[in-house]
C-alpha cells in the first residue's frame, strides 16, 4: 500500500479514525474528510507524529457541492484517488409510522447518496490508473434489518447494492468494490445505549463482546490491500457471529 492515496470519510472519530490510522499505518497518504476540522486536525496529528501523510479536507456528504470540492481539493494535493472509504454516516431513528420526511431524507442523503457523489469523483480516475480499491462501511442492521430505523437500514442495505453494482461495472478496470459490514461496535453512536439495551445486545453476539473501531479498520485495511485483488462484490460481516 505504499504511496496509495486513500480518502477516509467521517475520518474524525470512531471507525473512520480507526481506518484512516491503519491504512496509514499501512504506508497509504491519507485524506481525512468530516465536517468538523478540530477533530480531522487532531487525526492528522496523530498520523504525522507516527511518521505519516495526512492532508485534511472539510466535507458535509449531504450536499454533493460539499462533496466534489473536497475531492477537487484532496486532488490538487495528491493527484488521486486509489483507495475510497465510504465510512460517514447519520443515524435519526424513530419508528417508521412517526417518521418525519425530512429525517428519511437526511438520511439517504448523507448515508446513500453522499457515497454514490463522492464514489464518483474517484471512478474515471481509478479506470485511467487500472488500479483502485472502493470499501463502503455498510451495516449488520442492512442485512437483519432493526426496529425503529426503516432510514437508516434503507441506506446502508442500498450501499450493498451499491457495491454490487459497482463490482460489476469496475472490474475489467482492476477497481475493487467491497463492503464491510459492522456489527455493534463501541463507538459514540453505540455509547448512547442504555445498559439493559447493551446487555440484550451482548446476548445475540456470539463472541460476547462489542466489536471495536480496530476490529473493522483490520478488514478495511486488507480489503483495500493488493492481497485483496480478487475479491470484489462482497460483503465482509465484521460482527461477532450477530448474523452469519
Amino acid at each position: 500500500m505504499q504511496n496509495r492515496i486513500a480518502f477516509v470519510t467521517g475520518a474524525s472519530r470512531g471507525i473512520g479514525r480507526a481506518c484512516a490510522l491503519a491504512l496509514s499505518k499501512a504506508g497509504a497518504r491519507v485524506v481525512l474528510a468530516a465536517r468538523q476540522v478540530e477533530k480531522l486536525d487532531q487525526v492528522a496529528g496523530e498520523i504525522r507524529a507516527a511518521g505519516g501523510e495526512a492532508f485534511v479536507v472539510t466535507m458535509d456528504l449531504s450536499t454533493p457541492d460539499s462533496v466534489r470540492a473536497a475531492f477537487a481539493t484532496a486532488t490538487k494535493e495528491f493527484g488521486r484517488t486509489d483507495i475510497l472509504v465510504n465510512n460517514a454516516a447519520i443515524t435519526k431513528d424513530g419508528l417508521a409510522v412517526r417518521m418525519k420526511q425530512e429525517d428519511w431524507d437526511a438520511v439517504i442523503a448523507t448515508n446513500l447518496t453522499g457515497a454514490f457523489i463522492a464514489t464518483q469523483q474517484v471512478l474515471l480516475g481509478m479506470m485511467r490508473e487500472r488500479w483502485g480499491r472502493i470499501i463502503n462501511i455498510t451495516s449488520v442492521v442492512a442485512e437483519g434489518g432493526n426496529a425503529g430505523q426503516a432510514n437508516y437500514v434503507a441506506s446502508k442495505a442500498g450501499l450493498i447494492g451499491l457495491t454490487k453494482s459497482l463490482a460489476q461495472e469496475m472490474a475489467s478496470r482492476n477497481v475493487t468494490v467491497n463492503a464491510v459490514a459492522p456489527g455493534f461496535v463501541d463507538t459514540d453512536m453505540t455509547n448512547g445505549l442504555g445498559e439493559e439495551l447493551k446487555a440484550r445486545i451482548l446476548v445475540a453476539i456470539p463472541l460476547q463482546r462489542l466489536g471495536t473501531p480496530d476490529d473493522v479498520a483490520s478488514a478495511v485495511r486488507f480489503l483495500a490491500s493488493e492481497e485483496a485483488g480478487y475479491i470484489t462484490g462482497h460483503v465482509l460481516n465484521v460482527n461477532g457471529g450477530m448474523y452469519m
